[in-house]
């Protein structure tokens, strides 16, 4: 048998060795997962809307305000990007669909906190009005939006995530009226 032809020859000894390094260097690696998740997923939210709300978690009418604030703050900035001429056009629909899906982001976040206070048996009643009105906002701005797309690769873009942000709002829209009236008629019940 010449040198060239001759393999390496492995003891058990030297495989139990390479395996603790690589259980070794896994155990390392795996706190830095969530971390690297972390960083693929964007928040919708800066750092200074994480301190506002961080504030709030005990005060449900802030807090749903804020969410309202932050969804309509995404809204006009879309409409600042459609108006900004130093933006070049092939730029615009990028970022638009960024903005529809932070929006979207808060609008579920939103839900969900209305769906914590309900279940806290919280008085909703003045939030709920706030987000009703909110809202009608969003409906009537989509839908401008949605009206105003008309070139296809815009359209291929960000269309189906509008279209998505147009149902989230139809349907959240039917269900916090729904709340508001619960809440109102609760309300009643207890004078």
């Amino acid at each position: 048998m010449t040198m060239a032809n001759a393999r390496p020859q492995f003891s058990p000894l030297s495989a139990r060795r390479l395996w603790s390094l690589a259980i070794y260097a896994v155990l390392l690696l795996l706190p830095q997962l969530p971390r690297a998740a972390a960083q693929r997923t964007l928040d919708p939210l800066n750092n200074a809307e994480i301190d506002e709300l961080r504030d709030t978690r005990d005060e449900p009418d802030k807090r749903l305000k804020l969410f309202v604030n932050f969804a309509q703050a995404r809204l006009t900035s879309i409409d600042e990007v459609l108006a900004d001429s130093k933006t070049p056009a092939a730029d615009k629909p990028d970022k638009i669909h960024d903005l529809l899906q932070d929006f979207l982001s808060i609008y579920d976040e939103l839900g969900d906190n209305l769906d914590m206070y309900i279940g806290r048996k919280s008085d909703l009643r003045k939030p709920l009005k706030d987000v009703v009105q909110g809202d009608t906002d969003f409906r009537a701005r989509l839908r401008r939006l949605k009206d105003a797309t008309t070139d296809p690769a815009a359209e291929k873009q960000y269309g189906f995530v509008l279209d998505n942000a147009i149902d989230a709002v139809n349907s959240g829209a039917d269900e916090h009226r729904q709340m508001l009236a619960q809440q109102q008629s609760a309300s009643h019940k207890n004078k």
